[in-house]
């Protein structure tokens, strides 16, 4: 930490002159070593001697500021992000109307936090009594012996051993080929998320989705753009926010920033970058959409999203458990709603609404094509996914069980009575993601 003397000097900022003044002066009167601290507060140097570094060490300081203050002053030029002819003063508050600021922003990151906290008190209290109720429980793993020898090769070589591979470590090892084998089975198994990992993060992300698309269907239906999408833009950008379109828009982009802080620990799937990938796209194009008031058309893609996510999460949730008819018919239902919401209205009229109609009012800027970009990226993700969803339908069709096309299956183990640990008679019942079907006591059509 600096130590600074008992003295600041404050001075007006004026280019170059007034710092190499200052620097002249300071070192005729023997205070060479003592370098500066500045820090720019609007036309102000705020300069604190101190004894920590050479000085010459820091007169290129000044310079790497102005070129950071350029750079800022670069971001938010008026004409990147706002049609020509406006500026941000034209987004100031007055007259009793409130607009939307960057700064409003800030407030994500403590309530993203905030929801982390929710969550692991939601998952002890709500969500593992409801899978108690709902009979859904831990399966009970083999766990691989302790081999230093093929833990090594595990964790700095692969998960997957190639045959040559399995017949050098069974002769490092003194195992045989087929105990390696297993071993990996095993060792494998072991980090993968167990069913009741999976049942509370459904749980979460349901309640999540249930409640964001409730109320965000309660803060727009009333608005006459939602029913006519040339008013979207009427009046733009100067369109004043209410507190409900405040609170809707903060709520959801703390909660996809909650998903980013967590999607390490959370359970990993197939498409594992795709969700990394539409986190980020979906935080960055909800941040822009906000600080560019973009806000009537944010709140229609959030609330189109949130219609069917809720769906998915609830059909998980009776996979899970293993109430097989109940988890098709609501994936039915859910895939149809997908289709429906990214494939068709999405595309055709909310893809349009932001692509046609702001040119019949302005001229394409900057921020036009970067919305519509992020859009895009979403768009190219939803059809990824439907491609996916209809994987699972055609093995619904097919008569084969519907799963999570995008979870790692767990791995059985080789016949050689090791299933009896697990209940003896897994191995011959019916999977669900990797895990038997369990009998919860309810009706064979539920």
């Amino acid at each position: 930490m600096l130590k600074l003397e008992s003295h600041c000097i404050l001075y007006y900022r004026q280019g170059n002159h007034s710092f190499q003044g200052h620097v002249a002066r300071t070192r005729s009167q023997g205070l060479s070593h003592w370098p500066f601290f500045l820090m720019y507060q609007e036309s102000f140097h705020f300069c604190l001697p101190c004894r920590a570094f050479p000085l010459d060490s820091l007169l290129t300081f000044p310079s790497s500021l102005r070129m950071l203050q350029t750079l800022y002053d670069y971001f938010w030029w008026d004409r990147l992000w706002l049609p020509v002819n406006l500026t941000w003063a034209d987004l100031e508050d007055r007259d009793g109307r409130v607009y939307a600021k960057a700064s409003d922003l800030y407030i994500t990151l403590p309530l993203a936090l905030l929801f982390l906290i929710i969550r692991y008190f939601f998952e002890l209290y709500v969500a593992m009594p409801l899978a108690a109720l709902l009979n859904v429980k831990e399966k009970t793993r083999l766990r691989a012996p302790p081999n230093a020898t093929l833990e090594h090769f595990y964790l700095t070589s692969g998960k997957q051993p190639k045959q040559v591979e399995v017949e050098l470590l069974s002769r490092q090892s003194g195992l045989s080929s087929r105990q390696v084998e297993r071993w990996f089975r095993r060792r494998r198994n072991q980090d993968r998320p167990s069913l009741l990992k999976k049942f509370r993060e459904a749980s979460w992300r349901f309640t999540f989705y249930l409640v964001a698309f409730v109320a965000g269907m309660a803060v727009i239906v009333d608005k006459p753009w939602f029913y006519d999408m040339r008013k979207v833009w009427e009046g733009y950008p100067i369109q004043s926010i209410i507190p409900s379109q405040y609170w809707y828009y903060m709520i959801e982009l703390s909660f996809y920033w909650s998903l980013l802080f967590s999607i390490a620990s959370d359970v990993k799937r197939k498409d594992f970058k795709e969700q990394i990938i539409h986190h980020v796209a979906t935080i960055i194009l909800l941040s822009f959409s906000w600080f560019a008031n973009y806000v009537r058309a944010g709140t229609l893609i959030m609330a189109l999203h949130d219609s069917s996510d809720y769906l998915l999460e609830s059909a998980k949730m009776f996979n899970y458990a293993g109430w097989k008819n109940t988890c098709n018919n609501i994936f039915i239902i859910f895939a149809i709603v997908f289709i429906i919401t990214r494939l068709v209205i999405l595309p055709f009229w909310i893809l349009h609404c932001t692509l046609v109609y702001p040119l019949e009012l302005y001229p394409a800027f900057f921020g036009y094509y970067f919305f519509n970009c992020m859009m895009a990226v979403l768009q190219m993700l939803h059809i990824f996914w439907a491609y996916l969803i209809l994987r699972m339908a055609h093995k619904f069709i097919t008569g084969k069980l519907v799963e999570d096309e995008r979870s790692d299956r767990e791995e059985t183990e080789s016949s050689e009575g090791e299933e009896a640990a697990t209940g003896g008679g897994a191995k011959s019942r019916p999977l669900a993601n990797g895990y038997p079907i369990l009998n919860n006591n309810h009706r064979k059509n539920d």
